[in-house]
């Protein structure tokens, strides 16, 4: 803990539809899965407290994430242990309509270090509401994925989108890094 900071981890969204043939396939959500878990392992190893964030389709016209499927299902690669926290949202802002903020504020989280998916969506939205609450941000851009997106008939390639989304929060609402800096690894 550093200056009455106390910091914990919120991971966003990493489930089986956004990987290899699940219902809303994200470009590199491997890797992006790989290093949130390298980040994981180091909060697990400090015993800081690590909150994971499960989208459950309640529109019924949803595609993905779609209760009780193996598609919502948090990736085997990171599942939560026994004492970490899993908060269930209908929405992009993980605090909307959920008991985030009030998880947060009763175990004292003031810095929260954020990786996810998909980074246009959930994640910045999560990270704006955030910062608007008073956290302090540090979002794993590689530990983030996303996907291609069309405007107006063009494409726009999931890695401009990728860098757009973390440019835009790395301004005010975060200070983005990759995990080998987080970790200090670099």
């Amino acid at each position: 803990m550093k200056n009455n900071m106390r910091e914990g981890l919120l991971i966003i969204d990493i489930q089986n539809d956004y990987f290899d043939k699940g219902a809303m396939t994200l470009v590199n959500p491997d890797e992006a899965c790989t290093n949130a878990k390298r980040v994981l392992e180091r909060f697990r190893a400090e015993k800081l407290p690590v909150i994971f964030i499960q989208h459950i389709a309640a529109n019924p016209a949803a595609t993905f994430f779609l209760p009780g499927t193996a598609g919502a299902e948090i990736h085997p690669l990171i599942q939560p242990m026994e004492r970490e926290k899993v908060i269930i949202k209908h929405f992009p802002n993980s605090f909307r309509e959920t008991e985030l903020l009030d998880y947060l504020k009763a175990i004292n989280i003031t810095d929260l270090v954020i990786c996810g998916m998909m980074t246009h969506m959930c994640v910045d939205a999560t990270t704006r509401a955030a910062k608007d609450l008073g956290f302090n941000i540090t979002l794993i851009g590689d530990a983030c994925a996303t996907r291609n997106l069309e405007i107006n008939g063009e494409v726009v390639c999931a890695k401009d989108v990728q860098n757009s989304f973390l440019a835009a929060l790395n301004y005010f609402y975060s200070a983005v890094k990759n995990t080998s800096q987080y970790l200090k690894l670099d």
